[in-house]
């Protein structure tokens, strides 16, 4: 009785993958490896430009920030998702707070949906950081823009979750923590 079943099976697990590979290739080619278009290679280095930024901003060292800043200037010209504006405005915190650079960018960001932005928008105007004086009623309109984000919707990050890595990141790495000052 298993075996007239058998091509119902194959059928039901081979359909995701073909309606997968329908929908990749043909809708995004810049998404597609090794497709040699333009606009691959801007997003490939866009993504590698992010991933240095980030990586010298989270050693601490003063010294890469200017080549951070760098990165992120550049990719801020295609930056989308607000990433690129987020994290150039986290370096803009850890350079020393530049509230009249910093609250734009964070703008930018929570505009194009980038959650972490809207987590670090909301602490700066509840605690007050950065601030001289918390304001709640912006700080509660950051809280309720988070919940309608679509990773909020998805659950992940969770908006605690999010403010906890805004927390962390925006904490000196324990290496650089450690060290004398001059």
């Amino acid at each position: 009785m298993g075996k007239p079943h058998a091509p119902y099976l194959l059928t039901a697990l081979a359909l995701p993958l073909l309606l997968a590979g329908c929908s990749t290739s043909a809708t995004s080619p810049c998404d597609e490896p090794l497709s040699g278009d333009a606009c691959r290679q801007e997003r490939l280095l866009y993504q590698n430009d992010m991933l240095q930024a980030k990586l010298l901003i989270a050693t601490g060292d003063l010294a890469n920030y200017e080549l951070a800043e760098a990165l992120l200037g550049r990719a801020l010209a295609t930056d989308e998702r607000g990433e690129a504006s987020f994290y150039m405005a986290l370096l803009k915190i850890k350079e020393g707070p530049q509230v009249d650079e910093v609250l734009p960018l964070l703008e930018k960001a929570a505009d194009a949906g980038q959650p972490y932005a809207v987590a670090l928008l909301y602490k700066i105007w509840s605690e007050p950081f950065l601030v001289e004086q918390a304001d709640p009623q912006k700080a509660q309109q950051y809280q309720e823009d988070y919940t309608h984000l679509d990773v909020a919707k998805s659950g992940y990050p969770s908006f605690d979750k999010a403010t906890a890595l805004v927390n962390a990141l925006l904490d000196e790495p324990p290496a650089v923590a450690d060290q004398p000052q001059p």
